[in-house]
């Protein structure tokens, strides 16, 4: 059975060659001259995907999109537009459209993204099957969470990941941006094609466009062979632009351009190639302050932030917290042959306590230093950061809702707990410093529930 598409489109000669390029490539047509006309034939019959014109006598093509997914919330929806309407192309896509098409566009671009389209609607199933396996998960792709910002994170990746869409990955360092960028890859149509990095910040302004578009031989000096760039490299998969925020600004209309057309050029070259990428871009920048800064180009920001997918930081997922502790502790030990390793209450507590602006990196590597420093089957205070042990040495001791006999003991633990770090865990010489016997230290430590 064919695929049923409506077109809705007021010029004549596009209406005519859009209907004949779809026809030709083998799918059912109903062509219409303005939006009223459109919204008719849809409460009427069923479509399996609307093309429609922004600027359309009568109703608009935003309103023919409102209107659609009320009458057919399933139907697809992409939005043809002229070049400086941009922008109300990407909101329209915000609001349910599936893309877009500039004109002026090819038969081969138009084909190309209606068939994306149809692909798309062939994973829905399966996707719709992810997503409850993935609210049933706590751990995603080598992500550990929980709580509902980060299940809201999983089930955006699920949604996103089959289609082609841009996604604009945006967090604070060390929340896990690649990780996100590998799993919408992962769970992509591309998956098994190349997956392409690239860290915007540290490659050198002079060899980035090279490094992205290739160059011919003689192209500069040194330019000894003719030489691929990443995007023909990733011809049929994903590049991933990390630190976009951080792109030379003479180099974002080149980006630009590329994103546009899907056409590259060597430097140093003539001819044009046309390659067939999905990009994915992560920033811990605002690129808006950026863009009022004149250090990132408007027209960039919203052909990249299609799909934004914001990741909190892990002093706002608290949920999480114990489950990423256990989780890299159960990594570590098995890592390096410590399995049964455990965590002692004081060391557990100073983990909980500290806000970590390094996010789940820093969480990350200060277990895998704990376990690695750990000489027995228990991880202690001693063998944590220093800006976490200090947690343990900084409890409030003094306060009036404290009783006096509990305030002693916070009291003696902190200063033991003080000395032994100084000692390295070393008991004969923190009871030194404490100018108390080993005897008595042994008895504080037993009374005080201090395991080291």
């Amino acid at each position: 059975m064919k695929r049923r598409i409506l077109l809705i489109e007021d010029e004549l000669s596009v209406r005519l060659g859009v209907n004949h390029a779809l026809a030709g490539a083998g799918y059912s047509v109903t062509a219409c001259e303005d939006g009223d006309e459109g919204i008719k034939t849809l409460s009427r019959e069923p479509f399996d995907l609307i093309i429609t014109d922004l600027r359309l006598p009568g109703l608009s093509g935003m309103e023919v999109l409102t209107q659609a997914k009320e009458i057919r919330p399933d139907v697809g929806v992409i939005i043809i537009t002229a070049f400086p309407e941009i922008e109300t192309a990407v909101s329209a896509i915000k609001q349910g459209a599936f893309d877009y098409l500039s004109k002026p566009f090819t038969n081969e671009g138009l084909l190309i993204v209606v068939d994306r389209y149809f692909n798309y609607r062939e994973l829905q199933l399966e996707n719709v099957r992810l997503k409850e396996t993935i609210r049933e998960k706590t751990q995603f792709e080598n992500f550990v969470g929980e709580s509902s910002a980060m299940k809201a994170v999983f089930d955006l990746i699920a949604t996103v990941a089959p289609t082609d869409v841009p996604v604009l990955i945006q967090g604070e360092s060390g929340t896990g941006k690649e990780l996100v960028a590998n799993a919408v890859h992962n769970l992509s149509p591309r998956k098994d094609k190349p997956f392409i990095k690239i860290n915007c910040a540290a490659i050198p302004e002079n060899l980035l466009e090279s490094e992205l578009f290739g160059h011919e031989k003689g192209a500069f000096t040194g330019a000894i062979q003719a030489r691929k760039g990443k995007f023909e490299v990733a011809d049929g998969g994903t590049i991933f632009f990390d630190e976009i925020g951080d792109m030379p600004f003479s180099l974002q209309a080149k980006l630009l351009r590329v994103l546009e057309d899907q056409e590259i050029t060597r430097l140093g070259g003539y001819k044009s190639f046309k390659v067939d990428v999905r990009t994915i871009f992560a920033t811990a920048k605002d690129l808006k302050e950026a863009i009022t800064a004149g250090t990132f180009r408007k027209d960039l920001f919203y052909r990249i932030n299609v799909v934004p997918i914001h990741l909190p930081p892990l002093r706002d997922r608290g949920e999480d917290l114990t489950a990423l502790i256990d989780h890299f502790l159960k990594e570590y030990s098995s890592k390096y042959g410590k399995q049964g390793l455990e965590i002692s209450p004081d060391a557990y507590k100073s983990l909980l306590a500290y806000d970590y602006p390094g996010n789940v990196r820093e969480l990350k590597n200060a277990i895998e230093r704990a376990v690695l420093l750990s000489t027995g089957s228990r991880i202690h205070v001693t063998h944590l950061p220093s800006v976490i042990r200090k947690l343990a040495e900084d409890l409030p001791c003094v306060s009036e809702d404290l009783p006096l006999e509990e305030g002693v003991k916070c009291y003696e633990r902190q200063r033991i707990l003080k000395a032994l770090e100084q000692t390295r865990g070393k008991k004969i010489e923190a009871a030194q410093r404490l100018g108390i016997s080993r005897k008595v230290l042994w008895k504080k430590l037993k009374e005080l529930n201090i395991d080291i």
